[in-house]
This record gives C-alpha cells, sequence and structure tokens, in this order.
C-alpha cells in the first residue's frame, strides 16, 4: 500500500506544472547534476518579472457619498512639513558635530544615465544635503557606461574617509549588474540599506541593522508621528521591490503587525487589500489602486511616484508630472489618513537618507 501511494505520489510530481519547472529542466539540461535529494528549487530560478497591469485609465473621480454617517475625508499627512522638523533636527546635529570635531557627514551619490525621474531625485537629495551642512558629491556616468567604471567609483568611496554614505541611484542601466553594484558598497556606508546584511539583520528578530532603508523608516515615522497605531494591525504593501516593498514588509513586522504582501502575480489583491487596516503602496502603477480597494477608515501610505508625461503641459517645469499608485480622488473619502503624491512618502525618504548619513558619520568619527 505504501509502494503504491509513493509510485502514485511521485506521478503527481512529475505532472504538477511548478512554475520552477522549466527552470528546473534547463538547470538539468545545462549540465548541473539533477540528484537532489530535497525537491525544492534555487530560489533565483522562481524569480519572475514583476509587471503589473495598469488599470484602463489614469483618471479618478471622487466616490458617490455612500449611506455611512461616520464617512468623511480623510486627514491628510503633510510629509514635507515633517520631513522640514527631522531636518531642522539633523542640521543642529551637523553644527554640533562641526563645532565639537571639525567635520561634516559626507554623501557620495552615483547616477548612472540620464532618467529625468532620477535626475531629480539626486537633484532633490543634493539640495536637502546642502541645506543641512552634509558635504555631498555626484559622480554622473552615461547609459552605456561599463561595469567597472561604476565599481571603480564606488571602491573610491568606499576608501575616502570624508564620505561616510554611498548611494547608487537606481534603477540602473539593464546591462548593469544591480545586485553586483550594490554589494560593492561598504556595509558602514550603505545609508540606502540595501546591503544583504542590513536586510538579514532587519528580517531576524533580535538584529539591529545598521541601516534602515530610506523608505520603509519614512513611512514607519509617517505612521508614528500621525499617531497610527501599527501592532496587532492588518498592512498590506503592494509590490515587493528590494528597495521598499520587501524592506517594508519586513519593518512593518518588526513593529508586530499582521503583514500580507500583493504582487504582480497576486489573484485577488483588491479583496486582499480591501481588508487591511494600513495600505502601503508601492508598486510604481500611476492609479492602481482605486476606491474599491479600500475599506473605509484604512490608512494609506503612497510610496508610488509614477512620471506621467505631460509635455503639452506648459505648468509642468520638467514636462511630466508624479503621480502615485493610488486614486487619490477616490481614496480620499474611504481612507482615516492618506498621503499625497509628491509631498508624502518622498520627502520623508530624503530626510532618513539624511538621519542615515548622520549616523553613519557619528559612528565613523566616535561622535555621541
Amino acid at each position: 500500500m505504501m509502494m503504491m501511494a509513493r509510485r502514485t505520489m511521485r506521478r503527481m510530481v512529475g505532472a504538477t506544472a511548478w512554475p520552477w519547472a522549466r527552470a528546473t529542466r534547463s538547470l538539468s539540461l545545462s549540465g548541473i547534476n539533477d540528484n537532489r535529494i530535497i525537491m525544492s528549487p534555487p530560489l533565483v530560478t522562481l524569480d519572475l518579472p514583476e509587471i503589473w497591469t495598469p488599470p484602463d485609465s489614469h483618471d479618478c473621480n471622487p466616490l458617490p457619498q455612500r449611506n455611512c454617517s461616520n464617512l468623511q475625508t480623510g486627514t491628510v499627512i503633510d510629509g514635507k512639513s515633517i520631513a522640514e522638523e527631522i531636518r531642522s533636527g539633523i542640521d543642529k546635529e551637523v553644527r554640533r558635530m562641526k563645532e565639537s570635531i571639525g567635520k561634516v557627514p559626507g554623501l557620495a551619490v552615483i547616477l548612472v544615465g540620464e532618467r529625468r525621474d532620477s535626475q531629480t531625485y539626486v537633484r532633490n537629495k543634493i539640495k536637502a544635503c546642502e541645506e543641512v551642512g552634509i558635504k555631498s558629491i555626484v559622480t554622473e556616468f552615461a547609459d552605456g557606461c561599463t561595469e567597472d567604471e561604476v565599481l571603480n567609483a564606488l571602491s573610491n568611496y568606499n576608501q575616502d574617509s570624508s564620505i561616510n554614505g554611498i548611494l547608487v541611484q537606481l534603477p540602473l542601466p539593464q546591462h548593469l549588474d544591480e545586485g553586483k553594484i550594490l554589494d560593492a558598497v561598504s556595509l558602514e556606508k550603505d545609508v540606502d540599506g540595501f546591503h544583504p546584511l542590513n536586510i538579514g539583520n532587519l528580517a531576524m528578530r533580535g538584529r539591529e541593522p545598521l541601516f534602515i532603508p530610506c523608505t520603509p523608516k519614512g513611512c514607519i515615522e509617517l505612521l508614528i508621528r500621525s499617531g497610527v497605531e501599527i501592532m496587532g494591525k492588518n498592512a498590506v504593501v503592494i509590490g515587493r521591490s528590494n528597495i521598499v516593498g520587501l524592506p517594508t514588509s519586513l519593518l512593518l513586522q518588526r513593529h508586530h503587525a499582521t503583514v500580507s504582501i500583493v504582487h504582480a502575480l497576486t489573484k485577488n489583491p483588491e479583496q486582499i487589500t480591501s481588508e487591511a487596516d494600513i495600505v502601503i503602496a508601492a508598486a510604481g502603477v500611476a492609479n492602481l489602486v482605486r476606491g474599491s480597494w479600500l475599506k473605509p477608515g484604512a490608512v494609506v501610505l503612497d510610496v508610488g511616484t509614477c512620471p506621467v508625461d505631460v509635455s503639452v503641459d506648459p505648468s509642468c517645469e520638467y514636462g511630466y508630472r508624479l503621480m502615485g499608485d493610488v486614486c487619490y480622488e477616490e481614496a480620499m473619502s474611504l481612507a482615516s489618513v492618506i498621503t499625497p503624491v509628491p509631498g508624502g512618502v518622498g520627502p520623508m525618504t530624503v530626510a532618513m537618507l539624511l538621519s542615515n548619513t548622520l549616523d553613519s558619520a557619528k559612528q565613523a568619527y566616535g561622535f555621541t
């Protein structure tokens, strides 16, 4: 009887269309020993492109009033003013450091290519550094630069004692190995918090990463400063990028939320999201999250910054405007708390970068 069950199980395994089946076969064909004891495949063979289906229209409309006596317009979190408050504190600390030991924090930024949104983000970060007294330097490379050129620049910054933080502006052109480049950043200068050891320590209870990724850190800071309770709440993170979605979900767990992740292959994203007390949207798809995705009273943080081409609009200085993942007009009538785009999470991301750079300098110089 047991032998029959085993044969049946083997037939079932062979017939099951697991997502990694083709990848496993290709590994076997490429000469890798296929005498596996454990059937679970290498994790990288499971990775699939994160391709979202955009909504049919970017247009948003306020939802019709529902028969709910307690339904009201959500409180808008002013991320810009909160970030300014944090930056003011950083400015005072930088001044104190300069007066005490004659040093200031230093941030190096590497920018590859000519993406307009990336150029805008870097420009904002450099301006923010200047405003709080942090020294900054930018190294720019053309789209067609080699990987070695970028790695050599990183190596120089790693060895430069006046540089306390290194930031590689993402995304990188596809011909560059993003993982290899990010891994080359010195752990002690990884103020973006993307180094595998920082992410690993973020994931593990009882461990403290040197740096928490800036956008997730900014999201939690917004929730705390807005009086939003995290412990025990159902939270949904939309998107699972290594930059935002993944570390945000890990950080929410460290704050004792019950976390679900919605991604491009999730079968029922609307239903899952509509049950959440806290929604953090980080898919990078303009107006993906409609009013029907949200339950009344949900807290909504919109991380999405989608540059939408509006070159025909003379009021847009750079020929595009930023839109969030959340259909703001629809969400406003449902959410209890919500962040706008721009002016919500974005300024907090920059403030957390400055904070991490200051912390790195304090560690390097033994300044308390």
